[in-house]
């Protein structure tokens, strides 16, 4: 249990605006449930090596009256292939349910990136509204996100909503977020796209739904 103190204390930092463990949507929190999943079971596997390995050093006797075979079939087959399975058959559901679904209806946000900064634009019944480095959303609604680029591979991320997703030049990536919570939110590009890459910021502010249609009522009055 000592060995595992500085890994909580290492989880204890894991928070902030471009955290994975402080979710602020239903996606992200599917993501950080897969994080905390996936980490459990490495622990795990790591504990029952530790203390084979600890058996090894202080009690060698009652390793060697094992059969070889036993080791073998156990070791090799027996506690592996259930315990890799079970997790990447959580990790494949996981990643299922965070596709778009269909049968809703989403608000649909177009996001095109280019070296280095990101543009954003809403269908509006006057027209389309385009703006730079900040998307805005509103609350408790789903957003389906269509991602492209205009130059070379970039990738979209927003931490505390969702995964990310590349942007591709000539094709047009999906990613369903929904924000449970008012707020701003930082997002990436989580892909290095050249010198100007660590700077390739912006920013997600979640709305009350009356809010949200006097921002972009407002933008499109620019």
């Amino acid at each position: 249990m000592i060995a595992l103190i500085p890994l909580l204390l290492l989880v204890s930092a894991c928070s902030g605006d471009l955290s994975t463990l402080a979710p602020a949507g239903p996606a992200s929190r599917k993501v950080a449930l897969l994080w905390w999943v996936m980490l459990g079971g490495a622990c795990a596997i790591f504990m029952l090596i530790a203390v084979l390995l600890a058996l090894v050093f202080f009690s060698p006797a009652s390793l060697a009256r094992v059969k070889t075979h036993h080791w073998l079939v156990g070791g090799g087959i027996g506690f592996p292939i259930p315990s890799l399975t079970a997790l990447v058959a959580f990790s494949f559901m996981q990643g299922e349910s965070l596709l778009p679904q269909s049968g809703s209806d989403p608000l649909r946000i177009y996001a095109v990136s280019r070296m280095w900064k990101w543009e954003f634009a809403y269908e509006t019944p006057t027209g389309e509204v385009r703006i730079s480095d900040v998307m805005h959303m509103p609350v408790g609604r789903d957003v389906i996100v269509e991602v492209t680029s205009d130059d070379v591979i970039h990738s979209f991320w927003v931490p505390r909503l969702g995964g990310k997703i590349d942007a591709i030049p000539g094709l047009s990536n999906k990613i369903a977020l929904r924000a449970d919570q008012t707020g701003t939110f930082g997002g990436i590009c989580a892909e290095y796209c050249g010198t100007g890459h660590v700077g390739m910021s912006f920013r997600v502010v979640a709305h009350t739904e009356s809010e949200f249609s006097k921002v972009i009522g407002g933008l499109g009055q620019r």
